[in-house]
């Protein structure tokens, strides 16, 4: 019964959006859409999700939420038609709904205790809405005047319904604008200068290539990815860090304290562990933020620590080395990205910004504790979902010019991309046409070794299709790995291989 279905729809959607609103009113670091959506990330296996972000990239939580809406709609059309068929069997599906919402905000590390509730007020309103236009309908379909005064009562009651689901998500969106009120405190956020400026750019380290991109990745082109469904909302004035663990001492940090240290500035790239080979999840920027082994060397680490488990505030966690914490490379809790302070999206007001090793075990976002322990006590969010405990980067490069899919004109092809081995920097890169001869690449100059470098070359290409390979040699030696493995469980290997179409 289309009309039992619609109704469904629209007490369900009536629900979602006031309890929304609710959460907006009483929790607004934790939803039930968003703690049903994170509960879903946190509990679908690893292979989804590799699957999901090479699929959808930085889209992939637009992609969830849209799939999300269009379950609860379907589950929703059946509640309404079990409801007409047989009393309560509809509303017991709505109940689930609310007792699911509830259990994931349980499951929340940033849910409180009134948050709790909120999902099953809005089930409860979802419950009492059906009942109520499935009693309408049922006064339609039983009056003897199919266009009579029962059935515009019930579309009445129908459109009130769906006036409630359109002003309440309208509402539910103002509210929770929380985000408009973190970013105006972001946007009065005045950086210090950096006691420690970043090296300038050395000449010619962009180089001038139609096509090829910016050496430094503006913060609007910057990926993300990360477990959050919804960005946390942290006021810079509430937010602390606590050093804890196997620490000679327990150390707490404000963001007026962190600012008024000597902070360093670098250029940084950073990558993600579900990188594909070729991909894009990955971004150089200038960082600013203090050295993580001065925090630590306040804390005092004690003898058998291997480990730093850093926690965000929703609480998600990654484990890093110790010894990348403390050794000389510039391991930053930044508060900067490109000269302005960190967008909310990236961490806002403080991350973990760590050269040499994949997010997933260090680049933690809105952190709030670093727990220093050991791997053999603590593992961290990834560790027991397959992936390897320490996650170093591995050298990589790619090939950006010709764009895949675009034809090229016989004669002298430019090629060019970028390549990476952060902390060890990369010392050649060289392609091959066909599987032939490799050949090797301009490369520009270095900012850092923490930096991807960028590289060049022409080669005469006849007309016809021809494969193209590029691979990187690191400072050390080390050749990057020819072997095509997934990014599961330790970041994809393999050559970087597209085809060129030329045209006579």
């Amino acid at each position: 019964m289309p009309w039992a279905a619609a109704s469904g729809v629209a007490a369900a959607g009536s629900g979602v959006v006031l309890g929304e609103l609710a959460a907006g009113l009483l929790s607004p670091s934790v939803s039930p859409v968003t703690a049903v959506g994170g509960a879903v990330i946190d509990a679908i296996p690893p292979g989804v999700k590799d699957w999901a972000i090479s699929l959808f990239g930085t889209a992939d939580k637009l992609a969830l939420l849209v799939g999300m809406s269009l379950v609860i709609a379907a589950l929703a059309a059946l509640a309404g038609v079990l409801e007409w068929r047989r009393r309560f069997a509809g509303l017991a599906v709505i109940g689930v709904f609310g007792l699911a919402g509830a259990a994931a905000v349980l499951g929340r590390a940033e849910a409180t205790p009134i948050a709790i509730p909120v999902p099953l007020l809005g089930a409860a309103a979802g419950m009492m809405l059906l009942r109520w236009l499935i009693g309408k309908l049922r006064q339609w379909q039983e009056s003897a005047a199919t266009d009579g005064p029962a059935r515009r009562r019930f579309l009445q009651s129908l459109g009130a319904a769906g006036a409630v689901v359109a002003v309440g998500g309208t509402l539910a969106s103002t509210v929770r604008g929380a985000a408009a009120a973190v970013a105006e405190l972001r946007g009065k956020v005045v950086l210090p200068g950096p006691a420690s400026a970043a090296p300038a750019v050395p000449a010619g380290a962009e180089l001038s290539l139609p096509g090829l991109g910016p050496l430094v990745t503006p913060n609007k082109d910057f990926y993300r990815i990360d477990t959050a469904l919804r960005v946390p909302l942290v006021d810079p004035r509430d937010w602390k860090l606590k050093v804890t663990g196997m620490v000679d001492r327990d150390v707490e940090l404000d963001f007026a304290g962190l600012l008024a240290k000597p902070l360093t500035e670098r250029h940084i790239t950073i990558a993600c562990v579900s990188n594909e080979v070729g991909g894009d999840l990955i971004g150089n920027a200038r960082w600013l933020g203090w050295p993580v082994r001065e925090l630590l060397a306040l804390a005092g680490p004690k003898p058998g620590a291997d480990m730093v488990l850093s926690r965000s505030v929703d609480g998600w966690t990654a484990g890093t080395p110790l010894e990348v914490l403390t050794d000389t490379r510039d391991a930053l809790l930044a508060v900067g990205m490109n000269g302005e302070p960190l967008p909310l999206e990236h961490g806002f007001p403080v991350r973990l910004v760590v050269p040499g090793l994949y997010g997933y075990v260090s680049a933690t976002k809105w952190v709030t504790e670093l727990k220093v322990t050991r791997f053999a006590d603590d593992v961290a969010y990834w560790t027991p979902r397959g992936w390897s405990a320490r996650g170093p980067i591995k050298t990589s490069s790619r090939i950006d010019v010709p764009r895949p899919g675009r034809s090229v004109p016989a004669g002298t092809v430019d090629f060019g991309g970028v390549a990476w081995a952060q902390h060890r920097g990369i010392g050649s890169v060289e392609v091959r046409v066909n599987r032939g001869e490799w050949k090797r690449a301009e490369l520009a100059p270095a900012i850092s070794t923490d930096t991807w470098r960028q590289w060049k070359l022409s080669l005469p290409l006849g007309p016809g299709r021809h494969e193209v390979q590029v691979r990187a040699t690191d400072l050390a030696g080390a050749v990057q790995v020819e072997e095509r493995a997934p990014a599961a469980p330790s970041g994809a290997t393999g050559y970087h291989t597209v085809t060129v179409d030329v045209k006579s």
